[in-house]
């Protein structure tokens, strides 16, 4: 038998029939929830214990992109906006302790709005370095253009260090 281990999404703001006979045919991982996914508090905290309920591991991981910036699932009017990666970049250039200490700050807000939900992991690009000549979909979602200053934003960022 091979050992496998993927997430997986649903189409929606609550489980349907199909989606619920796959995650007990499969069993995934965990899961990761889209702005599809999204309505209010309730209903995000309530779909993520049907999620888990349905797979039976009260520990399952529920990741989310919740950035900042344009990259945010959970929005207005029920959560803040929050700022882009690059704001923190372009802070840290100006006075880079309060750069480094709002991205620590943004972070553990984040952190704590996706812990009321019962999500557990945040995908955003902490490491990301755009690159000339490269794809732009980073853009303003990286901590910087260059990467010392990345990597010090991202321990700050990640660990609050």
């Amino acid at each position: 038998m091979t050992n496998r281990a993927f997430i997986t999404g649903i189409s929606a703001t609550v489980l349907n029939d199909a989606e619920r006979d796959f995650i007990r045919a499969e069993r995934p991982w965990g899961f990761i929830l889209f702005k599809r996914n999204i309505e209010t508090p309730a209903q995000v905290s309530a779909l993520v214990a049907e999620l888990r309920a349905t797979l039976g591991h009260d520990d399952a991981p529920v990741l989310i992109d919740q950035e900042g910036g344009r990259v945010q699932r959970l929005g207005p009017p029920q959560w803040p906006v929050y700022p882009a990666g690059a704001s923190f970049g372009a802070l840290y250039d100006i006075d880079p302790k309060l750069g480094l200490a709002a991205a620590r700050l943004s972070s553990r807000l984040i952190a704590a709005d996706l812990i009321d939900l019962g999500i557990t992991a945040d995908c955003l690009p902490l490491a990301d370095v755009p690159v000339a000549g490269a794809d732009a979909v980073i853009g303003n979602r990286a901590y910087g253009t260059e990467p010392g200053k990345v990597a010090a934003r991202r321990e700050e960022a990640a660990f609050g260090r």
